[in-house]
């Protein structure tokens, strides 16, 4: 079966010399079509889950505003044209949040997973001590109603930070996963959800991978696990995404290497998801970033949402990722 990524195969020197500027024009138009494809950045904000539903995508991002006291959606059906919902959830409508004893604290990175018709939003709270809750919903517009209480606790303790959720649902046992930790000790937990999605059945002892920083995600291909996750200072070029592969949801992890970094004017790209484009099953990653900036940082301006196209190789290594537009954006 040809492959759809072969261009095809012409035999004869003559045909191959005729084909050589064709070539030449499809690989060039390839790249612009590349680059133009999702039309990034694509807004403001940061730490975007997107997942996909059917014909669309719906993305949960950190906002941008300083105040980061709500949670908005955005869906699409062709990654250009986003429509925004919401708020979808307020850290207001968590009972067990209090505003008064804890003014600065925030709500970033959420995470969400589809189960049996219901919708759950895992999302923190901090900065540290550092706490993740989890609301459900009947549909992915929200409104979100929270569980009651908080799902996972650091108390300020050292060498863990209770952020950046992640669920994922083992296609091969049935098992959904909850992924959790970051930057204050830079170490991974992991727990098996009970049905009822908002409570432990286990923690699960992992090893933390190498160069694990924050924002894990997991996805699997071809009988792999996929670990990925962000290393470095977020505000600085140092962020990056890096990831392990391994036989089973929780390891042991095999360090594979690193797959988006920064490049000249497009810095930090880090705390990603991975899903499937609609229209054609298409990997791709979404994930923020600084634009139109230079040097080592730390930088002032506001994170962008972008998101590229993943492929890769024969041997299922995934290959370095390219970031794309962005460039004539100003600061």
């Amino acid at each position: 079966m040809r492959n759809k990524h072969n261009i095809g195969k012409t035999s004869g020197s003559h045909k191959r010399s005729a084909l050589i500027p064709a070539f030449c024009a499809f690989v060039f138009c390839m790249a612009i079509g590349r680059a133009e494809e999702f039309s990034n950045p694509l807004m403001r904000g940061a730490d975007p889950h997107a997942l996909t539903d059917g014909e669309t995508v719906w993305m949960y991002p950190t906002r941008a505003d300083p105040e980061r006291k709500a949670f908005y959606a955005y869906s699409s059906v062709d990654l250009k044209n986003w429509k925004k919902h919401g708020p979808v959830f307020r850290l207001t409508d968590a009972p067990w949040f209090n505003d008064t004893s804890r003014p600065n604290n925030g709500a970033w990175a959420p995470g969400v997973i589809k189960r049996d018709g219901k919708w759950y939003l895992y999302y923190s709270i901090g900065p540290k001590p550092s706490r993740i809750g989890v609301a459900v919903a009947d549909n992915p517009a929200g409104p979100f109603r929270d569980s009651g209480r908080p799902l996972l606790e650091d108390g300020g303790r050292r060498g863990f930070e209770a952020i950046d959720a992640m669920v994922f649902s083992d296609p091969k046992s049935g098992k959904y996963y909850f992924y959790a930790g970051g930057s204050a000790g830079s170490k991974l937990r992991v727990f098996e959800l009970n049905t009822d999605m908002v409570s432990f059945a286990a923690e699960i002892p992992v090893e933390t991978p190498k160069y694990f920083t924050e924002g894990p995600f997991m996805h699997f291909r071809n009988g792999v696990y996929y670990l990925s996750y962000s290393y470095g200072n977020y505000k600085k070029s140092s962020y990056s995404v890096h990831y392990a592969t391994a036989k089973t949801p929780v390891g042991p992890w095999t360090y594979r290497g690193a797959i988006l970094t920064s490049d000249a004017t497009r810095k930090g790209p880090g705390h990603h998801s991975f899903f499937t484009r609609p229209s054609d099953g298409a990997l791709l990653i979404a994930y923020h970033r600084y634009d139109g900036v230079t040097g080592d940082g730390p930088y002032k301006v506001r994170r962008e949402i972008a998101i590229e196209r993943v492929y890769y190789n024969a041997d299922g290594s995934i290959r370095p990722i390219s970031m794309t537009g962005g460039d004539e954006r100003k600061k």
